[in-house]
């Protein structure tokens, strides 16, 4: 018996783009498409002349830990802006503490380090990347505290980090309207609190 060896084209403009997109949610997609070509795995879209995404970055800066541990276990490298939207606290610690210059880290879009290490819901791992000097993206931040309903993240950063807090989200919301729709109370007198209007 004959092995036949499967050759992967390599992965054109379209499926890269289709592959990252479907890296922000989508699992059965990431899980199909990778099967058919691995070497969508580390592959990056291009979204403008500044702007390159993997599938990978997609998960972390969208906070979704599924795909992102997906990719981690077919072997996507672990960034630092990943490794916080995971909550590894001790991988973010030690890279910080290895090369300072961590902090200033981005992943997908530029997106800092800081949101990134908001969707961990880990109000220590938010205060060590604070503390190590990831100072920017406070605002986005704060939405994405206000998006997981993380009242302790949202006041420490309100407390601390002087978010804008009458920005616009993606979809043209304030984290008062988000908290608002959301029903969720308690975020949303804190935010009034702090002086958010609406």
């Amino acid at each position: 018996m004959e092995l036949v060896q499967t050759q992967h084209q390599p992965p054109s403009i379209e499926q890269i783009r289709e592959f990252v997109i479907a890296g922000h949610g989508n699992l059965e997609r990431v899980r199909q498409m990778l099967a058919e070509n691995p070497q969508l795995l580390n592959a990056s879209y291009q979204w403008n002349d500044n702007d390159r995404e993997t599938a990978i970055q997609a998960a972390a800066q969208v906070g979704n830990a599924q795909v992102a541990r997906y990719l981690l276990d077919n072997g996507a490298p672990l960034e630092i802006c990943t490794a916080a939207m995971l909550g590894q606290r001790d991988e973010v610690e030690r890279r910080l503490e290895e090369d300072p210059r961590s902090a200033g880290a981005t992943g997908a879009h530029g997106i800092p380090l800081l949101p990134h290490a908001v969707w961990s819901d880990k109000l220590e791992l938010v205060q060590l990347a604070y503390s190590h000097g990831a100072k920017s993206g406070t605002t986005l931040a704060l939405h994405n505290a206000v998006a997981k309903s993380n009242y302790e993240i949202a006041r420490w950063l309100l407390e601390n980090a002087e978010p804008d807090i009458g920005s616009k989200n993606f979809q043209g919301k304030t984290p008062l309207m988000v908290a608002t729709e959301r029903k969720d109370e308690k975020i949303a007198q804190l935010l009034r609190a702090h002086g958010a209007k609406g």
